[in-house]
């Protein structure tokens, strides 16, 4: 889940991380309002979620009153992935004699988080791409105490030294710290300004949130007003997105999701953990046009296999299923072989023509297979590698 950045920036401060004082406007009036309280020129960001928004410009700069009502009128017009922005975030302008950019994340690689840092102001994954030699980075425990040390490391890295130096290292530890005790995903302080007076402000900054970590952040969610129902996704849920999420929400038995709806015309019922993404990956890696995301597993019901297979095939535009496990899976494949037969053969289809391939690697493929084999569907096993299975679902259905 996603953080507004003026919440992003409460989380900050809330460590000690000095942050540029602003106020949300929900109307432009209010924007009018704040800008004659600041005094000066001001910058409005809109507060909306969209990554795409966000790097594209949503944000203005005024130097005046009247100039900030302008540009808040122009901000609250903008489309948030299907949502109006939640408002506009006034700040003073600030002057800076050096900017940076912080940010933590965790390295899927490595199996650990990290922090890097750049001699600039911007999104760490844009100057990594555009200006490798300007980045630096260093790797930390999830699981000891972190230490200033590597934050002095970092920072050094950056060829900052004296007070600039301990005055850095101690924002950025405060970073690492705070994406740990809030099951942060991403902790972002795109720009990091040294002011004329010689103190550093966080000027742009952004967080996410670990979805499993709402429960434990209760306290800092409520703290925030942020709704148990509100779900802060990038864009709004899809009605096809919330029926996934009422199957799930139906049957305890078992997982289904998140269902995630795309523009395509094959339809994936697939099991593996984090290796449904590889799954949906390799399907469009090999031409093909996934119409959604939606994983199974944990031992679902026949109902729960049932239900999410005739969600999936009554997409329209999808034409064909491709059912798959990853290389190793406990659930049972033959109760997933027959709900997704049961599902078909309700909406009124002969399962050999609507589910183009069915790896079953599972607990009790055996039984898995009989089921196939009685209906005529192609199935593979675990020989058969993710990547050919996807290129056959593919060349199945033409692409």
């Amino acid at each position: 889940m996603r953080f507004y950045e003026f919440e992003a920036k409460h989380i900050l401060a809330k460590r000690g991380i000095p942050v540029n004082q602003g106020e949300v406007a929900k109307t432009a009036a209010d924007a009018e309002r704040i800008a004659s309280e600041l005094g000066g020129s001001v910058t409005l960001k809109a507060q909306v979620l969209s990554p795409a928004l966000i790097k594209s410009g949503a944000r203005a700069s005024a130097d005046s009153p009247a100039s900030a009502k302008q540009e808040a009128e122009r901000l609250l017009a903008a489309d948030d992935g299907g949502r109006g922005p939640h408002g506009v975030l006034v700040e003073p302008a600030r002057e800076a004699q050096a900017e940076y950019s912080i940010a933590v994340t965790y390295d899927g690689t490595a199996k650990q988080p990290v922090m890097a840092a750049a001699a600039a102001a911007g999104n760490i994954e844009d100057l990594s791409d555009e200006h490798p030699e300007r980045v630096v980075r260093r790797h930390f425990s999830a699981l000891l105490p972190f230490s200033d040390y590597l934050a002095k490391e970092l920072v050094a890295g950056l060829g900052v030294t004296g007070p600039d130096l301990n005055r850095m290292t101690a924002i950025v530890a405060r970073l690492a710290r705070l994406f740990l005790d809030y099951d942060l995903t991403q902790a972002d302080i795109s720009r990091l300004a040294k002011c004329d007076d010689g103190k550093f402000v966080a000027l742009d900054a952004y967080a996410d949130m670990e979805v499993e970590g709402r429960p434990r952040q209760k306290p800092l969610l409520d703290e925030l007003k942020i709704a148990p129902e509100d779900p802060r996704a990038v864009r709004e849920p899809t009605q096809f997105e919330l029926d996934g999420a009422k199957i799930d929400d139906d049957d305890p038995r078992g997982i289904v999701g998140p269902v995630v709806e795309f523009d395509g015309n094959v339809g994936l019922v697939i099991g593996a953990g984090g290796g449904s993404l590889t799954l949906t990956d390799a399907v469009r890696k090999h031409g093909g046009r996934p119409a959604n995301y939606a994983a199974i597993g944990g031992n679902p019901s026949v109902g729960k296999a049932v239900a999410l297979t005739k969600l999936v095939l009554s997409k329209p535009g999808v034409e064909k299923i491709a059912v798959m496990s990853n290389v190793v899976s406990n659930t049972r494949a033959d109760l997933v072989a027959r709900g997704v037969i049961k599902g078909v053969i309700e909406l009124g289809f002969e399962p050999a023509d609507k589910i183009v391939i069915f790896r079953v690697p599972g607990a009790w493929e055996a039984d898995a297979v009989k089921i196939l084999n009685k209906y005529g569907v192609e199935y593979c096993d675990r020989s058969v590698s993710i990547s050919e299975a996807a290129k056959r679902a593919v060349a199945k259905i033409g692409g």
